[in-house]
């Protein structure tokens, strides 16, 4: 399974705003995520690899962040007819399991990974209060290996969007699985369904 790498930091991109069902039974918006001081939106999913080894310190800075008003929402995008894995049910049952303390929400059309410019699982897009970005990099430089003594990159990033609106210019890119885009309709044209005389 070949590592996808994000981009840099756009500073200062808006943040998509965003409509998606979440495992909760509830329709979230990006208004109804975001905190007083800034919002995380974290494009993660059931199967892969990269995200499974930090969830764990995913839900542990998200639950941290709350105390400094950042709002946090994790998003799938993959399509879940490669990867039933990362079905809406299943999704359910992970959220459960590991008692997210944030929205897990569904992008069946891929719409807003687009909009975001989401590449890979875990891809992380930390805002300021004013939902400009200031974030695009990693959690830390675990990749898929546990690093107990690891900085802790994205919280202290967004701790410091919290506090001064500003992120660091410093930043490492996250490393993950492709999104699993869904396959393109095939197109036929008009001349090839149209017989000749």
């Amino acid at each position: 399974m070949a590592a996808t790498q994000t981009p840099v930091c756009e500073f200062g991109q808006p943040c998509p705003d965003f409509a998606l069902p979440g495992v909760d039974g509830k329709v979230w918006t990006r208004d109804q995520c975001r905190g007083p001081n800034g919002l995380l939106v974290m494009f993660i999913c059931n199967h892969c690899p990269y995200v499974r080894a930090v969830l764990d310190r995913i839900i542990r800075d998200a639950t941290e962040l709350k105390k400094y008003g950042i709002g946090c929402v994790a998003i799938n995008a993959n399509d879940p007819n490669q990867y039933p894995e990362d079905s809406f049910e299943n999704m359910k049952k992970l959220a459960q399991e590991k008692k997210f303390p944030f929205p897990y929400l569904f992008d069946e059309t891929q719409e807003v990974a687009k909009a975001f410019g989401a590449v890979c699982t875990p891809d992380f897009f930390g805002y300021n209060a004013h939902l400009e970005l200031q974030y695009r990099g990693r959690l830390d430089e675990s990749k898929k290996e546990p690093a107990p003594n690891a900085r802790r990159e994205l919280f202290e990033a967004m701790k410091r969007i919290a506090i001064t609106g500003n992120g660091p210019r410093e930043q490492i890119p996250s490393v993950g699985c492709s999104i699993k885009w869904r396959p393109e309709p095939e197109e036929t044209t008009q001349a090839e369904s149209t017989p000749t005389s």
